[in-house]
């Protein structure tokens, strides 16, 4: 029989693979050699470091990381010693998208912007930053896309350079891969010679990888009020945060841009089918259940006397209060790894509906575009 280990912070994982193999769960920080010397397979987050230290001398086949990212597995030793491995694409774009509306929502509510009109550079145009580079349009921002990869690959595309549009942007968001070296290095991306070239009122955000923010140069920028905010829900050496570099961003989360329910559930299901192909085991088309509903599934908004930003901004806000996420960190930054594991239960767009008394049909438009499930006014 299989035997499979997994991170027991998996959620909708308990009892899809029972029936085929021993499933053990475990507290990924903990899972080592010892552990799995006799598995055959490994279902991770971004917690376990899959590399050689961790995986020499055992049976394990296949790793699945239930994540977007990957660069927690040394996929070249893997590749090098017959272990194969998959990751999750695109399983967390819409919540992702969701945390940038959200930011943006804020920006409008709390620092009275007008999102029509602004400009955004979008750093990482893939399974993420796609859908956040349409949900921008959608909200009447103009929006440069930066992606070096892609750029020389489709011709038929217009990317830009970060360089020509970093001093033109009003919001900077990334989504890129951490890279450390070659021509497309991520890594410290975002230095002091890139903020000093932004404008004094941009905002920064990053939910892509720690290290592609220089937090020494950011916490500079934003002491001598070179940029107007930032915005890290991935951070330099997480868990153990800088508490300085904290206590000046504008939000801080603990790395839970793409932990929604809908997100969760899309990257176990790509876990499953993966290890299921791979297996042979028959259940490649299986799907999460019981994903849970939202409290409040149905948004009621008075619209009358309202700009359609801030219908909007009221929406988006109901389907996730991100400044909750920021008021939790901010009480002990040494719950980081607690409040992942017990995140609450957060939808994305697609779980709810919204109904405007008064409003306008271009915020009921603009909403459609973004993706709730329906609007009426």
């Amino acid at each position: 029989m299989l035997k499979i280990i997994a991170d027991n912070k998996i959620p909708f994982l308990k009892g899809a693979l029972e029936n085929f193999a021993e499933v053990q769960y475990l507290p990924g920080a903990i899972i080592n050699n010892e552990v799995l010397l006799d598995a055959d397979a490994l279902i991770t987050r971004t917690r376990t470091k899959c590399n050689q230290n961790t995986l020499e001398n055992t049976k394990v086949k296949l790793i699945t990381s239930a994540t977007i990212g990957y660069d927690h597995i040394d996929t070249k030793w893997c590749e090098n010693n017959g272990i194969d491995w998959t990751n999750a694409p695109g399983c967390n774009s819409e919540s992702v998208k969701q945390y940038v509306a959200a930011v943006l929502a804020l920006l409008v509510k709390e620092k009275g912007w007008q999102l029509e009109g602004r400009t955004i550079a979008v750093v990482g145009v893939g399974n993420v930053g796609s859908k956040v580079s349409a949900m921008a349009r959608a909200l009447g921002m103009i929006v440069y896309e930066v992606d070096p990869p892609r750029a020389r690959e489709e011709s038929d595309m217009h990317f830009y350079e970060l360089d020509e549009v970093v001093g033109k942007a009003d919001v900077i968001t990334f989504h890129t891969p951490l890279i450390r070296d070659g021509e497309d290095k991520t890594f410290h991306l975002c230095d002091s010679d890139l903020l000093s070239k932004m404008k004094t009122n941009a905002v920064v955000i990053n939910s892509s990888r720690g290290e592609v923010v220089d937090g020494t140069a950011l916490k500079a920028a934003l002491m001598n009020k070179k940029i107007e905010a930032a915005v890290l829900d991935v951070w330099e050496s997480e868990p153990k945060i800088d508490a300085e570099l904290l206590d000046l961003v504008w939000i801080a989360t603990p790395h839970i841009a793409g932990y929604s329910q809908d997100g969760k559930a899309k990257g176990t299901q790509m876990s499953v089918q993966a290890i299921s192909r791979y297996f042979n085991l028959g259940i490649d088309n299986w799907q999460a259940s019981n994903i849970p509903q939202p409290k409040h599934p149905v948004i009621a908004i008075d619209g009358t006397n309202k700009t359609f930003e801030l219908i909007l901004a009221e929406a988006i806000l109901h389907t996730y209060p991100l400044k909750s996420d920021d008021a939790d960190l901010r009480s002990d930054i040494e719950r980081f790894e607690y409040l992942r594991g017990a995140y609450p239960v957060r939808r994305e767009f697609a779980a709810y509906d919204v109904e405007i008394s008064g409003g306008s049909i271009d915020a009921k438009n603009k909403l459609e575009k973004i993706g709730f499930r329906s609007v009426k006014i």
